[in-house]
C-alpha cells in the first residue's frame, strides 16, 4: 500500500532537508519537526469548477448567438470572419499579461476577471451596430477571454498541488459539460426572444454571479502560499521565476493538441453536411456529441492524468489518432461519428494533461506565469487547427482532410519522448513528486540539564 498523502508529504520534507543539512544537529532537529498539510477549505476547492463553469457558459452562449451578432452588425460573411479574428488580437497579449498579474494581487484575481468577461459580452451586444464597433467589442471580449482563461488555469493548478487531487482535469470536464448546456439554453432563448441582448445578459448573470462566488472563495488566498511568504522551506521549485525552456515545449506540444480538438469542434457539422448530405439539424448533433464526449473523457480520465500523465498522453494521443483514421475513411455517417466520438476522447483529455503535468513543480509564486507560458503558445495551435484543416479541405475534401488533424496527434505521440527528456534533465520535476503544499513547524528544543 502507498503512503497516505500525510505521510508522503512528510517523508518528502524530511528528505530534503537531510539532503541539504550538513551537520549532525541539523538531522537532530529534522527528526523532531512536524509538518502538516496546508488544506484549502471547501470553498477554495470548489473555486475552480465555479469558474470554469462561468468561462464555459460565457462561451457557450456566444458560440449559439454568433448568428444574431453577425445579423445585427449586418456585415457579409467575409466581415464577420474578419472579425472574429480580433479575439485572438485581443486574447494573446491578456494572456501573456495576466500571468504577472495574478503572481501579484493573487488568486482572487480569477474572479474579477472572470466578472469582467460576462460584461464584456454585454457589452458587444449593446455597441455592435457599426462595425467599428463590432470589431472594437470583439477585440475586448478577446482579452477578457484570454486573461480569465490564464486566470482560471492557474486556479486550478493551485489547488490541485494543494489538494493532491485531479483538479486542472475535472475543471476542463465543467468547462466542456458547461459549453454544452449554455448552448442549448441559449438556443432556446433566441427561440423564444431572437435577441442578442437577452441572450448575453443571461450569460452575464451567471458568469458575473459565478466570478463573485470565485472572488468571495479566493479573497483571502494568494496565488504564493504563506510557507513561501514567510521564507520557509517548501519542496517546490528553487527560485522564483520559473524556467522558461520547458514551459514553452509543453506549450508547443499543446498546441498540437489544441490545433487538432478545434479542428474537429469547428469542422464535423460541415462534414456531415458536405460529406453525407445530412441535413443542418442532424449536422448539429456531431458538435454536441463531440463536447457531450469530451466532457465524459476529462471526468472518467481525471484520476489517471493526474497519476499518470504520459501514459494519458500516449492513450490519448492513440485514441484520437484512430478517431482520426476511422473519420477519414468512415463510409457511412454513423461510422463518421464513431470516428469523431473517438477523436473527442482521445483530443479532449490532451492539453489539460500537459498542463497539469507543466505546472505541478512550480513555485506558488510563479505559477501564473507559467501558466501564461503554456497557455498562450497552446492557444496558437487553438487558432491555427480549423485554418489549417481548411487549407487541407480545400486540398484533398473535407473527410480526407481529417487525416492531417490524425497526423497532428501523431506528432504529439512523438513528443512524448521529449517531456520524459525535460524530467530526466531536472527541468520538469517527476510527476511523481508529491503535489502537497507543506508548512512546517519549528522543533522543540530538549536542553539537557546540566551536570
Amino acid at each position: 500500500m502507498g503512503d497516505t498523502p500525510a505521510r508522503a508529504a512528510t517523508s518528502f520534507s524530511v528528505t530534503r532537508l537531510r539532503l541539504a543539512g550538513t551537520g549532525p544537529s541539523y538531522l537532530c532537529s529534522v527528526t523532531h519537526m512536524s509538518t502538516e498539510i496546508a488544506r484549502p477549505s471547501t470553498a477554495l476547492r470548489a473555486a475552480p469548477f465555479l469558474g470554469f463553469a462561468g468561462f464555459g457558459a460565457f462561451w457557450g452562449v456566444w458560440g449559439a448567438s454568433l448568428p444574431l451578432l453577425r445579423a445585427q452588425a449586418d456585415v457579409s460573411d467575409a466581415e464577420f470572419g474578419i472579425a472574429l479574428l480580433f479575439v485572438a488580437a485581443g486574447a494573446l497579449p491578456a494572456m501573456l499579461l495576466t500571468g504577472r498579474l495574478i503572481d501579484a494581487l493573487g488568486l482572487r484575481v480569477a474572479g474579477v476577471l472572470l466578472a469582467l468577461l460576462g460584461v464584456m459580452g454585454l457589452v458587444v451586444s449593446l455597441t455592435s451596430a457599426t462595425y467599428a464597433a463590432l470589431c472594437a467589442g470583439i477585440l475586448l471580449a478577446g482579452a477578457g477571454s484570454g486573461a480569465s482563461d490564464v486566470a482560471i488555469n492557474t486556479l486550478a493548478a493551485t489547488v490541485e498541488k494543494r489538494t493532491g487531487r485531479p483538479i486542472v482535469a475535472r475543471s476542463h470536464a465543467a468547462f466542456s459539460a458547461t459549453v454544452a448546456v449554455s448552448s442549448l439554453g441559449a438556443g432556446a432563448l433566441t427561440g423564444l426572444a431572437d435577441s442578442l441582448l437577452v441572450n448575453f445578459a443571461a450569460a452575464a448573470l451567471v458568469t458575473v454571479a459565478l466570478g463573485l462566488a470565485v472572488i468571495a472563495a479566493t479573497r483571502s488566498v494568494p496565488a504564493q502560499d504563506a510557507a513561501v511568504r514567510k521564507g520557509q522551506n517548501v519542496p517546490t521549485h528553487a527560485g522564483h521565476a520559473p524556467r522558461w525552456m520547458p514551459l514553452l515545449v509543453i506549450g508547443a506540444i499543446g498546441a498540437l493538441a489544441f490545433a487538432s480538438e478545434n479542428a474537429y469542434q469547428s469542422w464535423c457539422a460541415v462534414l456531415l453536411t458536405d460529406g453525407f448530405a445530412a441535413s443542418s439539424p442532424l449536422a448539429a448533433v456531431a458538435p454536441a456529441a463531440f463536447a457531450t464526449t469530451a466532457a465524459l473523457a476529462r471526468f472518467a480520465a481525471a484520476t489517471i492524468t493526474f497519476r499518470h500523465p504520459i501514459v494519458t498522453l500516449a492513450g490519448g494521443g492513440v485514441i484520437a489518432t484512430t478517431g482520426g483514421v476511422l473519420t477519414a475513411f468512415a463510409p457511412t455517417l454513423p461510422l463518421a461519428l464513431v470516428g469523431i466520438v473517438t477523436a473527442a476522447a482521445g483530443t479532449s483529455i490532451l492539453f489539460p494533461t500537459l498542463l497539469s503535468y507543466g505546472l505541478r513543480p512550480i513555485p506558488d509564486e510563479s505559477r501564473g506565469r507559467a501558466t501564461s507560458a503554456i497557455s498562450t503558445v497552446a492557444y496558437v495551435g487553438y487558432l491555427a487547427g480549423p485554418a489549417y484543416f481548411g487549407l487541407l479541405a480545400d486540398a484533398t475534401g473535407v473527410q480526407q482532410a481529417f487525416l492531417g488533424i490524425g497526423a497532428l496527434t501523431a506528432v504529439l505521440l512523438a513528443t512524448i519522448p521529449v517531456l520524459s527528456a525535460l524530467k530526466r534533465a531536472a527541468d520538469v520535476r517527476s510527476p511523481g513528486e508529491t503535489p502537497y503544499s507543506i508548512r512546517t513547524r519549528p522543533a522543540r528544543t530538549h536542553r539537557t540539564p546540566e551536570p
